[in-house]
């Protein structure tokens, strides 16, 4: 009859049992990335992957979604302060910021202070779509609110119009207003918006202000949260600002004429006169003399 010895070790688990047991951690084989990763304890902020491999935004869009989240309340996080903080300059800035805003990453609110100024709040998304409401476990979903429509775009504001609009006069204005962006990238405007204030700009040059006059006053003290409509901002500095018409000057009068002198040919007096002849006392063709 055999027997067992009790002192020898269980069989020793096979190397093809071992590779699948559900706590292994896979190891690749070949290349491709690795993680050598620290737990943070202090200074951390969670992304979600659905910000940090978002398969549509931008590399910069999704830095600038992360950097964003890692800021405390009440950071600046505007165009201009980005542009401080990053090389990349406000142009690619601005469209990465409207990246974030078109996947809901990021909600810009304009709101009226008590001193009466309007300023631009930037709020940060971690989860796009808002936030969840907390329901009981199996509750029914609810009913999709009915779609908002879209209010229709307001008018941009009247611009004073100039009294003779030359062509040369209304084509210098265009081209003045066409080269706005090139002194602030918020200042880019449309055709349309382009022949909307080209009128006010030649009020302004009617009345003797210079084209470099018309665009510091464009261009300085823009609101730092940078602008939704620019052309509805011109428009009021347009008409809000405009300066006197410059004063009436008449014009000037003829210079006198002054005739050679002559001497008298009845006297000998001298006196002064376009041709030779006699002076006033000595002609006999006046009435006076008759």
């Amino acid at each position: 009859m055999d027997t067992h010895d009790i002192s020898a070790p269980p069989r020793a688990q096979s190397r093809h049992t071992a590779d699948k047991h559900p706590n292994q951690r896979h190891r690749p084989s070949g290349g491709g990335l690795t993680h050598d990763n620290t737990r943070h304890t202090t200074r951390f902020t969670v992304i979600g992957n659905h910000l940090a491999q978002h398969p549509q935004l931008s590399a910069l869009a999704i830095g600038l979604g992360v950097h964003i989240q890692s800021l405390p309340a009440g950071t600046r996080a505007d165009i201009k302060t980005l542009a401080a903080r990053f090389p990349e300059g406000r142009t690619r800035i601005a469209a990465a910021l409207r990246e974030l805003e078109t996947h809901g990453y990021l909600r810009r609110e304009r709101h009226r202070i008590p001193d009466g100024r309007i300023v631009t709040r930037t709020i940060s998304c971690n989860q796009p779509g808002g936030r969840r409401d907390h329901t009981e476990p199996h509750a029914p979903p609810k009913a999709p609110a009915p779609r908002r429509e879209r209010a229709p775009r307001k008018p941009l504001p009247a611009v004073p119009r100039p009294s003779y609009p030359v062509p040369a006069l209304l084509q210098t204005a265009t081209d003045l207003l066409a080269d706005l962006r090139r002194h602030s990238p918020d200042l880019l405007l449309s055709a349309c918006d382009t022949a909307h204030l080209a009128p006010g700009v030649a009020a302004w040059l009617e009345r003797d202000v210079s084209p470099t006059a018309v665009r510091h006053a464009l261009t300085t003290d823009l609101p730092p949260e940078g602008l939704r409509r620019p052309a509805a901002l011109l428009a009021h500095r347009l008409t809000a600002q405009l300066p006197p018409p410059p004063p009436f000057r008449a014009p000037p009068s003829p210079p006198a004429v002054w005739h050679p002198l002559q001497n008298c040919e009845g006297c000998d007096r001298a006196f002064r006169s376009p041709t030779p002849g006699h002076c006033h006392d000595c002609r006999t063709d006046l009435p006076e003399a008759a």
